[in-house]
């Protein structure tokens, strides 16, 4: 892959940038009106479905905001459900399944995907959004162990009780459903690389519910094996997780370029963990933006200036953008991120 002049690929690699590139996880979505007015009479996954409408969906935000990346409109279960898992997104909620996976005999439900034939509508959105975009676009899949996490609770969880019941008591059946998970992910991740995606982002959302031992041994392995194939392809690997400050160097080793950080853990503590091998990503607690410009901007500020000390830094939040954002303020905060200079020249 040539190297490219985009400040975001470039603070991918840990180059030079002439400004910190930005853009926001879930920055097409709830909180922007033109998104609403035409999600109205759509759920997501049918959303998804209709390239038309992915490819809107994800141009609103690179329009409205000026950001320096486009994320493909999608969502990590869209693999499981195009291969008939029952999958619905409740709004509100998130994934449910209607049938969880519970014992060695579910695994035989995950077949493996063939992206032309099961998902030829997230090919066809990337081939149309190269064409649209003037900015590099991500794509993007969920980690092995958040999938699983889904497939086997039903739905969104907070302790991951039946998850970490089957990890513990059933070691051949959570390895061959990480296997299983890891092979979906690196077909329909590798299928959107070689439809135009210039990065890629894996979401372990949910991985911050381990210990370190158990994201070791349990989840690394399938992890790596995923970010591992991508990179054969030469595309820039994001990997990010909730709450996973005590795993950010596992993380790293796991095979990102670079390493997203929530809001919990600073970018300097991140940094220390990590190395300067890999750039960050992150990490302004999304709840600041929702309080108003002004508290917003004065820690985006700080993470600015912890971000200049590391070397390779994407600035974005530490989650997902809040339904109750006001557009604005994001716009705003764009603005004072591509004009600001770590000697006070603004």
């Amino acid at each position: 892959m040539e190297k490219s002049v985009s400040p975001f690929l470039n603070a991918c690699r840990c180059e030079p940038v002439d400004h910190v590139p930005v853009w926001f996880m879930r920055q097409a979505g709830r909180s922007l009106p033109e998104y609403r007015a035409i999600r109205a009479s759509a759920s997501i996954l049918d959303a998804i479905k209709n390239p038309e409408l992915a490819c809107e969906i994800t141009l609103q935000p690179v329009r409205r905001y000026g950001v320096d990346a486009a994320i493909l409109f999608s969502d990590i279960v869209t693999p499981a459900a195009a291969i008939g898992i029952g999958v619905e997104i409740v709004p509100g909620r998130g994934p449910v399944i209607a049938e969880p996976f519970r014992s060695a005999s579910d695994i035989a439900r995950l077949r493996p995907i063939e992206p032309e034939i099961d998902t030829p509508y997230v090919i066809e959105t990337i081939r149309t959004l190269k064409r649209a975009l003037d900015v590099p676009l991500i794509g993007f899949a969920g980690a092995p162990f958040t999938v699983a996490s889904y497939l086997i609770e039903g739905g969104p969880s907070r302790n991951f009780t039946h998850t970490k019941a089957l990890m513990h008591t059933d070691e051949p059946t959570w390895f061959a459903l990480m296997d299983r998970l890891a092979d979906l992910a690196i077909a329909s991740l590798v299928s959107q690389i070689e439809a135009g995606a210039d990065a890629i982002q894996l979401f372990d959302s949910w991985a911050g519910s381990l210990s370190r031992r158990d994201y070791s041994y349990f989840v690394k392995p399938a992890t790596a094996r995923v970010l591992a194939a991508v990179g054969a392809t030469g595309c820039a690997r994001i990997h990010f997780g909730v709450g996973t400050g005590e795993l950010l160097d596992l993380m790293a080793d796991a095979g990102a370029d670079v390493v997203g950080v929530d809001w919990r853990t600073s970018l300097t503590d991140a940094s220390a963990r990590i190395g300067r091998h890999h750039a960050l990503q992150g990490n302004l607690d999304p709840a600041l933006v929702v309080a108003g410009y002004e508290p917003a901007r004065r820690e985006t500020e700080h993470i600015l200036r912890e971000g200049a000390r590391h070397g390779g830094h994407i600035f974005n939040l530490g989650h997902g953008v809040l339904p109750e954002t006001d557009p604005d303020v994001l716009a705003r905060l764009v603005e004072y991120i591509h004009s600001w200079d770590p000697d006070g020249r603004q």
